[in-house]
Order: C-alpha cells, then structure tokens, then sequence
C-alpha cells in the first residue's frame, strides 16, 4: 500500500442488529397465500415465485401477529417510527465497541433508510439515546433505496478526507415489511413479499492517520453511476397505502449489459484489473442480480458466497444489506495486506455505486 493509500479513510469497524421476531419462509409464503388467495387467482405461479428466491426465513420487525391491523401508511409508518431508533442504536453501539470508541467520539452520523418517514429524522433520536455530544453533524439521506449503503459509504468517507481527524458513522436501517402492499397483485409485489427483510447495520470511518490496523481496510476510491431515462426500473410510488414496489423485469438486463465495463472502467483508472479483487462485497438485489454479476463480471467460484448466504439466511435488506456483508468479511479476519475489495451497491435511478477497499 503506498503512503497516499495508507493515509485514505480507514473502517474501522461494522455492524448489525436484526430484530428478535425471526420467521421461517414457509410460514410467511403460507401467510401471503391466505392473503392473496381469495384474489390471485394463479396460486401456483404465486408458489413458484416465492420459491425461486431461495430464502429460507427473515426477521420482522414486528411478530406476525401484530400485522393485520397495520392497514395505512400511518400506522405502518407509526411502526417504523417506534421500531427503528432501538434497532439502529444497537447497530451503532455494536459498530463503536468494537471499534473503541464511544458515542462522545462520533463528529458526524450519516443515516440512510427508504422505508420510513420522520421529521425530525430518526438519528436525532438516537444521538439522544445514546448521549452523543450535542455539536455533532448529521445527513439523513432518504430515497437512495438499496443503493444507499454503499453511496452512504462513499460520502462518509468523502467527509472524512475532508476532516481525517474525525470519526464517522454511517447507520442504515430498513423496515421492509412495513412497506407491504396487501391489495397490490402484481408480480413485483409477489417477489417484493417473499424477498425483503428488516435490519439495521452500521459502519464506522476514520482518518488513515487515526490508526495503523492491519485489519481495518482503506476506502480508496469511489465512483458514482446514474443512468439517465431508468427512473421506470427500481424504485417506489407513493400511493394511499405508502411504498408501493417499483421493479422492472428488465432490472436483471441492465446490470448485466453494464455492470462488467463500469467495474473495468473504475478500476483501471486505479491501475488495477478485475483480477485484482480478492474480496467481493455485492448488494443482495436477489437471485437474478447475484447470477447476472456472477455472468458479467466472470467472477470466480465461491466469489459471492457471502452476498449468496446473507441473502438466504435473511433476505435483501435494502441499503443494509452491503453493511452486513462487509461486518462478515471484516469478523472473518481473512483479508491480508495488500489484497483488494470491492464493493457493488445498486439501487433505484438506476443506479450503481462502486467502492474500492485496500488492506
């Protein structure tokens, strides 16, 4: 690593919290069918849909039984509101022990979410909770959608290279089953339903000059992606009933026609080749979006396994999801100097965000 890359903002830490209502995929697919039954009139095709996301179970935010009621974007967005100041501050908590630091020493909190509303934003109520100092800054960022983990990443770190002797803490916390449409049919809604789950995770930056651990990986580099005319692929609309689900089957084609010289294209104007990277960290959009990154990208065996098992054990997360897998890389304490990762975020606009970490 040279000198200049020794110096960039360091991570120094990630990590996350799950709500404690875990719920078996099965049990959620047969609750959905006793929803939809009476209206969807293809209940096979409603199988197979679920079945195709290969996920095995998700945590709530709530237990099963307190959904019904929630019949309004006011109460679900009520929900939120009461769910993720708890669920957010257990990730920063988490993030800034192991890092070893406390709340006094956060000078900025970066918060990102795209399922819930609140004014004043939900950060405010946890730097309350946790004591943090009065003067510290905060950027709630709200309508990245799954992109936002890596983009929040990106302007963390942004902020730090600006002042390297602070620390900054990127939070995000998604409540995807708050955002159920129950009188929605369409098949974006069936995957929608079978795919997200809820979580928070966070991250803690610094300045290179903040430490010197071999463990903590560098954010070298950053590159942000728009493609203009693609607002109609990922996103929301914001109907009677709240977020309603915006995903075109064209999304999978997309990234597979893109994603393989937008990588090449950052990493050569870094020196590097796709060859390079040793550990890959890629958002968990689901199975389409694993394989066609896997197909583009001719990345090698076993390369996503952690994206692969996290969208499994827990569903896509959002903007949380890249957090939960970067928190696996870093406690598996694999990584060795001089190796290189790469972050893939992607989300609606559409958009991608790619990060470039050294060790």
């Amino acid at each position: 690593m040279t000198q200049v890359e020794s110096l960039s903002p360091a991570i120094l830490s990630a990590a996350s919290a799950l709500p404690s209502n875990y719920v078996d995929q099965n049990l959620l697919t047969a609750a959905l069918r006793e929803l939809w039954s009476r209206r969807y009139s293809d209940v096979r095709r409603f199988d197979q849909i679920q079945h195709s996301l290969g996920i095995r179970g998700r945590y709530l935010a709530l237990p099963i039984s307190e959904y019904p009621p929630l019949d309004t974007f006011a109460s679900n967005n009520d929900a939120w509101i009461r769910v993720a100041p708890e669920l957010g501050r257990s990730a920063v908590s988490a993030a800034l022990d192991r890092a070893g630091l406390s709340p006094s020493d956060v000078d900025h909190l970066f918060f990102v979410t795209v399922t819930g509303i609140a004014t004043p934003s939900i950060d405010t109520r946890i730097i309350s909770a946790m004591g943090m100092r009065q003067n510290v800054k905060r950027t709630p960022i709200f309508g990245l959608g799954c992109v936002a983990g890596a983009a929040g990443l990106a302007r963390a770190t942004d902020y730090v290279r600006a002042f390297p002797d602070e620390i900054a803490v990127l939070l995000s916390v998604e409540l995807c089953s708050l955002t159920l449409q129950r009188d929605d049919l369409s098949v974006a809604n069936i995957i929608a339903s079978g795919l997200f789950g809820d979580g928070a995770a966070a991250a803690v930056i610094g300045g290179g000059a903040r430490t010197s651990s071999a463990a903590s990986p560098r954010v070298l580099a950053t590159r942000s992606i728009l493609y203009p005319g693609t607002e109609d692929i990922l996103g929301w609309d914001l109907v009677e009933g709240g977020f309603k689900i915006v995903l075109s089957a064209r999304l999978s084609n997309l990234i597979g026609e893109n994603i393989e010289g937008e990588v090449d294209t950052f990493l050569a104007a870094h020196g590097l080749e796709r060859t390079a990277i040793r550990h890959w960290i890629a958002h968990t959009g689901g199975p389409k979006v694993l394989e066609a990154l896997e197909r583009s990208l001719t990345l090698p065996e076993g390369a996503l396994a952690r994206s692969w098992r996290n969208l499994g054990e827990m569903g896509n997360l959002s903007s949380a999801s890249v957090l939960f897998i970067l928190e696996d890389l870093l406690r598996a304490e694999v990584a060795q100097p001089g190796e290189y990762g790469l972050m893939i975020g992607m989300g609606p606009g559409f958009s991608i965000e790619i990060v470039l970490l050294g060790w």
